[in-house]
């Protein structure tokens, strides 16, 4: 008995071996980013914008940014003055924040909602 190979279009030869990469290279989703507006559990609020942040005094400065992290060195009046601040992002509405050192207790934020 003849069993005929099947036989693809030059279009699905060049399209299934590029699908495959993209599967294999784009592996699990990750969060999108650390940048926008946080709120911790007790009111404070901060806003992140590349390596520029707005601290929960209000202070405008930069720190180290990463796309899924964050940290600065909080300056007075923040309650934490002197100490470096470890902000990491777990999912695209919760991130983790330690202050002192990088495995420090956490302390879990939530992205800000907007109320209209």
């Amino acid at each position: 008995m003849f069993i005929s190979k099947p036989r693809f279009s030059r279009r699905t030869k060049v399209a299934l071996p590029l699908l495959a990469l993209g599967l294999i290279i784009s592996g699990p989703a990750l969060a999108d980013r650390i940048d926008g507006k946080w709120c911790s559990p007790d009111g404070k609020h901060v806003e992140i914008l590349g390596p520029q942040i707005t601290t929960p005094a209000g202070a405008k400065m930069a720190g180290q940014y990463g796309r899924h992290s964050f940290s600065y060195t909080a300056q007075s009046p923040e309650p934490e003055s002197g100490s470096t601040i470890y902000m990491v992002l777990l999912n695209e509405e919760t991130m983790e924040v330690r202050s002192g050192n990088p495995v420090a207790k956490a302390i879990v934020w939530k992205r800000c909602q907007n109320i209209s």
